[in-house]
């Protein structure tokens, strides 16, 4: 299946009018020249030039696209002038998915040479509503017409972290607690067996949406759609189709890169995320967010073009 563009740049825009927003995990891809990006537009002395598109090129996808998520800020807290230029490239209707930085959301730091000598230590920050305040939002205060939505992914805890899930729903509920209002918050599980009726329940005390995210240990979106009470907030739906489950985030990296072209569709989770937006559309009313990895198939632009189709 070929990309079709203004096909794409019409449906999202018209989507995008009644609050259904659909777009890609991050976009700096070299696989989608000739698809999504012009060459053209890149070159120097023949070439695309590395730099000259992954400075220029979010321009050309929100041609397109009405909303993107900003995977690069769970690494680190974000500046003001790198969401400034960020922001500066998109058009007034366009709306951000952003990552919240992973030293919120991590309780013990992972064994990983980026986290130098705090790997394996407990992290004091973990939950931290003051920092996430002051570090997070503030830089975002200045772009905020054009932040969707803020996205804490919870990589999967183990028992070193906690014994039972019920002690991280009584952690979260404190947090969520202390949040500032006025932001969509959603919360990313990948601990499969906590989708439980208690935290759903707290998700929806405090108005976060719960985020159906394809992953490899999680059970697929449509079974969690299922689930009772997994609909948090109704004014707000979020969903990362990531991974196919059961597969390893690595295996998907090597076998489908450059991104080129779909290399094993998912249609369960393309039906799913064909229902989310559908619903949105029928109820007429707040704000969905679905963001399509190249992990999922091999090629995150077509993956879209499958969904809208279902979407008719």
């Amino acid at each position: 299946m070929s990309f079709g563009r203004e096909l794409v740049k019409a449906r999202a825009a018209e989507l995008a009018a009644k609050g259904v927003f659909i777009g890609t995990s991050s976009w700096k891809y070299p696989g989608w020249l000739g698809q999504l990006y012009t060459p053209a537009r890149y070159e120097y002395r023949g070439k695309v030039a590395k730099t000259r598109f992954e400075r220029g090129c979010l321009a050309e996808y929100a041609e397109v696209f009405k909303t993107v998520c900003v995977d690069a800020l769970y690494y680190d807290f974000p500046r003001c002038e790198h969401l400034q230029g960020l922001a500066d490239q998109v058009p007034d209707n366009f709306r951000f998915g952003f990552k919240v930085t992973d030293v919120v959301t991590i309780k013990h730091f992972p064994n990983l040479d980026r986290f130098g000598a705090k790997a394996g230590q407990l992290n004091p920050d973990f939950l931290n509503a003051d920092l996430f305040a002051t570090a997070f939002l503030k830089p975002c205060e200045a772009i905020r017409e054009k932040v969707g939505v803020l996205m804490f992914e919870f990589s999967r805890f183990w028992p070193s972290d906690y014994q039972h899930g019920r002690a991280f729903v009584a952690d979260l509920d404190a947090f969520l607690g202390q949040l500032p209002k006025g932001w969509s918050y959603g919360v990313e599980m990948r601990n499969k067996h906590w989708l439980v009726p208690d935290y759903f329940a707290c998700l929806a005390r405090h108005g976060i949406a719960h985020v159906f995210n394809s992953w490899q240990a999680m059970p697929p979106i449509g079974e969690q759609m299922t689930l009772p009470g997994s609909r948090t907030n109704p004014s707000l739906v979020a969903a990362r189709l990531l991974l196919k489950p059961g597969r390893k985030y690595e295996d998907a990296v090597k076998e489908y890169q450059p991104y080129d072209r779909v290399q094993e569709v998912n249609q369960d989770a393309r039906v799913a995320a064909a229902v989310l937006l559908k619903e949105r559309v029928e109820s007429r009313s707040g704000e969905t967010f679905v963001f399509v990895n190249n992990r999922l198939e091999g090629n995150a632009l077509e993956t879209i073009i499958a969904i809208l189709a279902l979407t008719e």
